[in-house]
């Protein structure tokens, strides 16, 4: 496994280097975002098809292929919701805002800070997905039928958040509003939800091989970017100043774990 890791790392910081020198032709370093999901189906294809195990191409078990099916329809759905989504817009604020800080160094600083660290974050969490794909082969097994429930709940919790989400934004009489239909009823971020908990079904693919227990770093770094980093903490940041009823619905809604919304006192 650690030699497959290591080269899908290299080929990983290649494509990043690639992005990155399109990103400095189009001066918009947002287009790594695209590159997160595809990351991990090219890191799990590599695997799949390099691994000298027994795990290899001819005689990959139903455990695996099932695996690789489903991060393939992740990694592609995220993707393309990316691409969609900011087709046309400006940078993303939050590399835009990187890009004034830096002034003229900013060209080579997001190389580091942006593109070769995200291709090395990949590989890192990858470890969870490219372990089922190079241990033996073997059937589905409770722990498979066990990640494939979770990855179920946590894709359709993004998927159709997602989808809520943009019918929101897309209609002008929202503008300034709070989202709190659909499963934004339950969760004030049921995407970053379903996000975590597909990759705790990533997790459970992963327990069904022997000796991967340690790989359980992975869904719970991946748990608390959401969290703590990249995800919640990070845009909540300001959100309360821009959208006047989000304390409202802070103090009603649950920020992650989906529940029913608490009722107003008054």
């Amino acid at each position: 496994m650690a030699a497959t890791l290591l080269i899908g790392w290299a080929g990983l910081l290649a494509g990043a280097f690639l992005l990155w020198l399109l990103s400095l032709r189009l001066k918009n370093a947002g287009i790594v975002d695209i590159f997160w999901g595809l990351g991990f189906v090219g890191l799990t294809w590599f695997a799949h098809f390099h691994s000298n195990s027994p795990g290899s191409t001819e005689s990959a078990g139903p455990a695996q292929w099932l695996h690789l099916v489903l991060v393939t329809i992740w990694g592609v759905r995220l993707a393309g919701y990316i691409g969609w989504r900011n087709h046309g817009q400006s940078e993303d604020y939050r590399y835009a805002a990187m890009r004034e800080r830096h002034g003229r160094s900013f060209w080579w600083v997001s190389l580091f800070t942006v593109f070769l660290l995200q291709a090395t974050l990949v590989a890192a969490l990858g470890c969870l997905l490219v372990i089922v794909q190079t241990t033996t082969p073997r059937s589905v097994t409770p722990w498979d039928l066990l990640g494939a429930g979770l990855w179920s709940v946590g894709f359709l919790f993004e998927s159709v958040g997602d989808a809520q989400l943009h019918r929101f934004k897309a209609d002008p009489r929202h503008r300034g509003q709070v989202l709190d239909r659909g499963l934004w009823r339950y969760t004030r971020h049921p995407n970053y939800f379903g996000e975590a908990l597909l990759w705790w079904g990533y997790a459970a693919f992963a327990l069904g091989s022997a000796g991967s227990i340690w790989t359980l770093w992975s869904p719970l770094v991946m748990t608390l970017l959401l969290l703590k980093v990249s995800g919640v903490a990070l845009l909540e940041k300001t959100i309360v100043e821009r959208r006047p009823g989000y304390r409202q619905y802070i103090e009603s809604t649950n920020a992650f774990l989906p529940w029913f919304p608490k009722r107003d006192p008054s």
